[in-house]
């Protein structure tokens, strides 16, 4: 009975989260190597599905930089990355193309399994607007994103569906391009003005001591992001991750948050309890 009454007090906390957040928009980005585990894939899922029937527009962006790097390897090719970025001629294209539909048809079909309703978008139908990036040397296809098609996509979640989106782009000539993940997602969350944007990791969250689990900080605001990337605190991986944070948040998200993935049933106790499970990063606090 106690067990009962415990999970009755759960589904309590979380009525006045449900009320906030019905018919706003979360952003949701998933990729690394975590989209190879199908145990976390389905518990990611089923929590996704759990805050659409609660009335939540979700969009996924799901990475696929893996998959790609070993199917290029299998046919022979080489991968190479300048300043962190894939370098994408005609060829790699094709194959960043064919494993991004795949996984993208994979997420919608597990999706539908677990009785969510779902879309998915693989790039072509010309909903993220790109020019070719800038660098220092030839990225070939590679995008930087100038627009969102922000009433399609609202066409998609205003219908109900959890709305999955590869990080793929089109440019004026109607050329397909490869974009970074992690600028698709923070586009679409900015561009339709999301109540939150998630980034799904393998890591806890950030840690005052990187040794000690136990030391997660769950809330942090601009200014002590700043501090704690100049003490040294955060570093390595981390670094990138708030540093998107802040983007979207300097665009007018509301809240980022970065939680670990592996935990079950990780984005419902982010999102739904007083406690929260990782760390979630704010414009003021």
């Amino acid at each position: 009975m106690q067990n009962v009454t415990q999970k009755a007090d759960v589904l309590v906390e979380a009525i006045p989260y449900i009320h906030a957040f019905r018919r706003k928009v979360f952003v949701i980005k998933y990729g690394g190597s975590i989209l190879d585990d199908p145990k976390i894939r389905k518990n990611i899922f089923e929590d996704i599905v759990f805050l659409s029937y609660v009335g939540i527009r979700t969009i996924i962006v799901h990475g696929g930089g893996p998959h790609i790097s070993n199917r290029i390897k299998e046919l022979g090719g080489e991968t190479i990355f300048h300043e962190g970025i894939r370098v994408t001629d005609a060829k790699t294209l094709q194959v960043v193309s064919e494993e991004l539909e795949k996984l993208n048809n994979k997420i919608v079909a597990e999706i539908k399994d677990l009785k969510g309703d779902v879309t998915g978008l693989k790039g072509q139908e010309n909903i993220i607007h790109v020019t070719k990036k800038k660098a220092s040397r030839d990225l070939g296809f590679v995008g930087t994103i100038t627009n969102v098609d922000k009433k399609a996509l609202e066409k998609h979640l205003h219908e109900g569906y959890i709305t999955v989106v590869s990080p793929m782009g089109v440019s004026v000539d109607q050329q397909t391009h490869n974009v970074n993940a992690d600028e698709v997602a923070g586009a679409i969350a900015v561009s339709l003005e999301a109540e939150k944007i998630v980034l799904l990791t393998n890591v806890t969250g950030v840690l005052r001591d990187p040794k000690d689990p136990e030391s997660l900080i769950s809330t942090l605001s601009k200014a002590q992001v700043h501090e704690l990337i100049k003490s040294g605190i955060i570093q390595g991986g981390m670094i990138p991750k708030v540093n998107s944070c802040m983007e979207v948040l300097a665009g007018g998200v509301k809240k980022a948050h970065i939680i670990d993935a592996r935990l079950r049933h990780a984005l419902l106790l982010e999102i739904f309890t007083d406690k929260g499970i990782g760390t979630q990063i704010l414009a003021d606090v």
